[in-house]
């Protein structure tokens, strides 16, 4: 099958949308399908080039068997309202006009969260008359509803209908929980046409190791009890609670919090545990791909922290799947929804409400005091990794485009 992919993101950016596409898209190579994928130079969420990328108007790529076109778009942080629609915006039209030129395609991908990307996935297969299939990564624009980053009745309104005017078209909708599916169909989408694949992990790329003392001793974490957070410091994490936390325990020598990674809220946020003299908490910068198993070989427990909204209850976030494949025992704090029932269900972490601070830090000291519970935490998070390898998803989605393509 020849498949052509739009994504804004994809790596060297590492954030999930990015890995998600690039890991399947490896599987798909290898299994003898022809996959080009349209994207962006590398620049979230910092909004700067990444080294050796320029923002040009085509550059061609090829690796692991995937031939990767980059477009040029507005560079933006990923924070801001304006700015960011430019660079939403902006892709969406230079992918688009891309594609009309690629080699013709069986079918046309097309992920969010922003759905700006799907316009121009939509808008392509209209055009050379071939199925097009959206995977949907966020209810958006329900997400930044709820992150507080978008208050205009009317916009909101019309963001809401192109959403849904996006779905109808899609041949296919591949949605990474059953909430979206549930959501989805509660607003008219035949759920025939909806197929649930949840995000996953690549196996091959992590697995249970020593802590890394270079790494820790460089961090100053060599003899410390670590809580780890890796992932984007956006509105949609709600990090200051986990300071609270610090703060809370922060009487104790133990344990020390370690986030790693970037996003719109992480200057405030080291400006703020500065302020409050949280000598508990450490900062590190976000990481590439290739380094991220020695970061999680420093944890001691992996947590997994969202905003307390509606929304996030829908989510899961794929920080949970690395985590089973490192076997560390899990601490999510979120609101009550799909991603608990993916934690109780294997039975490999604690959940604890969203924007609960002493919740959160009574957590933090029982699996700290207890190394039993931690073991057979851990011990449950590996044996649950396999049933979310990266490779069955790309197996369900390869079925998922080939049944969009054979449908008349």
């Amino acid at each position: 099958m020849r498949i052509l992919f739009l994504t804004e993101n994809y790596p060297p950016e590492t954030n999930a949308a990015a890995t998600r596409v690039y890991e399947r898209a490896v599987y798909w190579a290898r299994w003898g399908h022809e996959v080009t994928v349209i994207t962006s130079a590398p620049n979230f969420p910092q909004g700067k080039l990444f080294p050796g990328y320029a923002n040009r108007w085509r550059q061609r790529e090829r690796a692991d068997g995937i031939e990767v076109l980059r477009v040029k778009t507005f560079i933006a942080r990923n924070e801001g309202v304006v700015l960011r629609t430019l660079d939403f915006l902006s892709f969406m039209a230079n992918g688009y006009l891309a594609g009309l030129f690629e080699r013709r395609p069986d079918v046309v991908v097309a992920t969010s969260p922003q759905f700006f990307t799907a316009v121009a996935g939509w808008a392509i297969g209209a055009c050379r008359r071939i199925p097009f299939v959206f995977e949907l990564g966020d209810l958006w624009p329900r997400s930044i509803l709820a992150v507080g980053a978008l208050r205009n009745g009317a916009a909101i309104a019309a963001l809401e209908r192109l959403e849904l005017f996006l779905y109808r078209r899609a041949r296919k909708v591949i949605a990474l929980t059953q909430a979206f599916k549930d959501d989805l169909t509660r607003r008219g989408i035949r759920p025939d046409k909806i197929t649930v694949i949840r995000n996953g992990v690549d196996l091959p790329r992590y697995a249970p190791r020593p802590r890394d003392a270079v790494l820790a001793r460089a961090w100053g974490l060599a003899d410390a009890f670590v809580i780890g957070y890796l992932g984007t410091h956006g509105m949609a994490h709600d990090l200051s609670r986990v300071l609270d936390a610090a703060a809370l325990l922060r009487p104790s020598p133990t344990p020390r919090f370690l986030f790693v990674g970037a996003g719109a809220e992480r200057e405030r946020l080291i400006i703020e545990a500065k302020r409050r003299g949280l000598d508990n908490v450490v900062f590190q910068p976000m990481q590439p791909k290739e380094t991220i198993s020695r970061v999680w070989s420093l944890c001691d427990v992996a947590l997994v922290h969202l905003k307390d909204a509606p929304a996030f209850a829908e989510v899961i976030p794929s920080k949970i799947f690395e985590a089973m494949a490192m076997g560390l025992p899990i601490l999510l704090a979120s609101p009550d929804g799909e991603a608990r029932t993916v934690l109780e269900e294997s039975g490999a972490g604690l959940w604890v409400p969203a924007g609960d601070p002493e919740a959160l830090a009574a957590a933090i000291r029982r699996l700290a005091d207890d190394e039993g519970l931690r073991r057979r935490l851990a011990s449950a998070s590996l044996a649950a990794a396999p049933r979310h390898s990266r490779e069955r998803q790309a197996r369900a989605v390869l079925e998922a485009l080939a049944a969009a393509k054979d449908m008349p």
